[in-house]
């Protein structure tokens, strides 16, 4: 192996049986690591998002799920607002935007199980149904054509590119959710130092010509330290809308049959346009990889 001892083998294995093996949607045990330094606006404290998400698994089996995802906003929902589910937002008064990238649960007999969101869906999608939590990692591994069809399952769709956009923006439209102007560390665009492709190709001695194309899919890679984060995890990555992450952590796939994602990464958030603006048509609308996700959109109930 490229690092060339039985410890980084076993530990790969580890991962791989944690991924695999295990369909709840909970990140596998990781070794210790230095917290996320974020960079703050002067005399800004966070909410506390992080003592929220810690039970929220236990909660969600305790209450309904609306009652549970009201208790993370942090502003009451007025009579408008209410005209989408709680774990959406009203958005320009025209639409309701998940606040999360969305999750992936499956359809069994006698109600529904989390589906592991470091494993593609190949081959079962019809019983696959999406869904927008916060504190849980979100669905890679998943094709436009896939994340319609498990938007659809839950009676929602596919964001179009104006009402995606608007979400980012937020109310005074700027270039970021948070502002105009790029903060390090608000959104999870830090950029690991190495590829994680290429980490998980020379843990498990692929080829370096190879690893581009046979290890893009690979439930290692999102597993790794210092990459995907749980949703809502980066609490300054929003706007007054209280949409999360549209920026960073995962591409999110929109309504477009061209094959259109938007916001970036937490590899790359600048390529292909900046913050909101990005933008890419790089595959068709059935390809997925590791840092393919997406959310939902749907109609807002109408003002009576």
């Amino acid at each position: 192996m490229a690092r060339g001892s039985s410890t980084v083998a076993a530990s790969v294995l580890g991962l791989l049986l944690a991924g695999c093996a295990s369909q709840a949607n909970v990140p596998p045990a990781r070794p210790a690591a230095a917290p996320h330094r974020v960079a703050l606006p002067d005399n800004a404290e966070p909410p506390d998002a992080a003592s929220k998400a810690k039970h929220l698994d236990e909660a969600l089996t305790a209450k309904s799920e609306p009652e549970v995802l009201a208790s993370f906003i942090e502003t009451p929902p007025s009579a408008e607002t209410a005209r989408c589910p709680a774990e959406m937002a009203l958005v320009d008064d025209r639409v309701c935007v998940d606040r999360w990238e969305a999750t992936i649960v499956e359809r069994v007999v006698g109600g529904q199980q989390a589906w592991s969101p470091f494993l593609a869906i190949d081959g079962r999608e019809p019983v696959m149904r999406a869904v927008s939590r916060p504190g849980v990692v979100p669905q890679a591994y998943i094709s436009g054509d896939q994340a319609a069809r498990a938007c659809h399952g839950s009676g929602k769709r596919l964001c179009r590119a104006d009402e995606w956009e608007a979400a980012c923006r937020g109310p005074a439209k700027t270039t970021f959710p948070y502002g105009n102007d790029r903060r390090a560390g608000a959104c999870n665009d830090d950029i690991r130092a190495l590829h994680p492709v290429a980490e998980i190709g020379q843990l498990l001695s692929v080829k370096r010509d190879d690893m581009w194309h046979d290890m893009m899919n690979n439930p290692l890679i999102n597993q790794l330290q210092d990459g995907l984060l749980a949703t809502g995890e980066r609490t300054f990555c929003t706007n007054s809308y209280g949409v999360y992450d549209m920026v960073g952590n995962l591409h999110e796939w929109i309504d477009d049959s061209d094959g259109t994602f938007r916001g970036g990464y937490y590899m790359d958030t600048t390529k292909n346009g900046d913050g909101c603006s990005y933008s890419t048509q790089a595959h068709d609308f059935t390809y997925h990889d590791y840092s393919t996700g997406f959310r939902c959109c749907a109609t807002p109930d109408p003002i009576e």
